[in-house]
This record gives structure tokens, sequence and C-alpha cells, in this order.
């Protein structure tokens, strides 16, 4: 009976030891103002809400919100490796660009740090999921054209999933949006939200933890 007892309390020993295991590989949010939670209380942002979402899940996992507002691919690419060292996330949502594109970079250049980013992330052990954004139409079809082809191209070269667009079906809705016509409101935050879930359920299938 002792021994029985014995086995049993090993199995629940072990058996919390590798939930918490698991539990400790977050996603990493790495993102501009859109994933900052801009002119809105952060914890109405949509990464606070999917923290919250996450953090009901079996095994819980936590979210590190790394977005910076103003933040460019260059700054993004500047900090990966040491918020992979720190963190050791299972899933990297790489939310950038948008910025690159507002200052009417060549495309070349958000590309190639996109792709080092990924790859870095990928190279860790961590899944990637790519979000994309869309510009005003002042800029012209051209240019909206190559950025919504970057985001689709590095998303096949790289095999991981892609939100095209962040906020679709929210930046066209004045009444979702702040007066600067650029960063929603807290009331489209779990339409954001909603855009991300379900490609970032798949990006998580088969990493540790994975609910």
């Amino acid at each position: 009976m002792l021994r029985i007892l014995f086995l049993f309390l090993l199995l629940a020993v072990q058996t919390s030891s590798l939930q918490a295991s698991e539990s400790a590989h977050p996603v990493l949010v790495l993102g501009d103002s859109l994933s900052a939670a801009y002119g809105i209380q952060a914890d109405s942002g949509w990464v606070n809400l999917l923290r919250a979402r996450l953090g009901q899940s079996s095994p819980a996992r936590d979210v590190v919100n790394a977005s910076i507002s103003g933040e460019t691919t260059s700054g993004g690419l500047a900090r990966i490796e040491k918020l992979l060292a720190e963190h050791k996330p299972a899933l990297v949502l790489v939310e950038l660009g948008a910025n690159d594109a507002l200052r009417g970079l060549p495309l070349s250049t958000p590309k190639q740090n996109l792709a080092r980013i990924i790859g870095l992330a990928k190279d860790s052990g961590a899944a990637v999921l790519l979000i994309g954004t869309e510009i005003p139409t002042n800029y012209g079809p051209q240019y909206r054209d190559g950025l919504r082809d970057m985001y689709r191209g590095l998303a096949s070269e790289f095999n991981v999933p892609l939100v095209p667009f962040l906020l679709d079906g929210v930046a066209l809705d004045d009444k979702l949006m702040q007066p600067d016509g650029l960063h929603p409101t807290a009331a489209a935050q779990p339409r954001v939200l909603k855009n991300v879930w379900p490609e970032l359920q798949k990006a998580l299938v088969g990493k540790p933890g994975a609910g």
C-alpha cells in the first residue's frame, strides 16, 4: 500500500513539474503602437486580452508584450536576440513594418529585417506568426501591393502562418478608430484579437504546452 502511495505521489510531482515547464514558455509579441495599446488603457489592448485568454488555457501560458510605439523593423531586429534569450518563447508574434511603410522606405529594407527576425526566432526553437499591415491609399497602389506581397512572400519563404492585416474590419470603420485614423480604439481591440486568434492557434500546435 505504501509503495502504491509513493508511486502516486511521484507521478503527481512529475506531472506538476512538466506542466510548470510547459507553461514557462510564453508568447512574445514584437510589435509597434498597434500592439502597444497606443492612446488607450494598456489593459484594454488586444495583447492584454490575449494574455487573459491564454491565462485560462491548459496549461496556462503567459504573454510578454515587447511592443513599442514607433518601432520599426530595424528596431525590432536590434532587440530580438536579447528578448529570445531572456524569455525563451514558444511563439513569437511579429507585428512590424507599418512605421517603415509610413516613412516610405524601400520595401527591401523591412523585408530583409523581417526575414532576419523570423530566422532568429525559428533558430531559437520558437514558432512564428507574422502579422501584416496596410497603408493609406495615398501611398499609391504599387507600394500597397508591394507591401502585401512582402508579407505573403515572407510567410511562404519561412513557412509561417500569416495574418494579412491586423486591422481588418477595423481600419475603415470610423467608430473603431481614434481621431488620428491610424490607431484602433479600445472598443476595437476584441475584433483585433479575433483577427489574430485563428492563426495564433495554428502556430501553437505542436509547441511545448500547446493547448
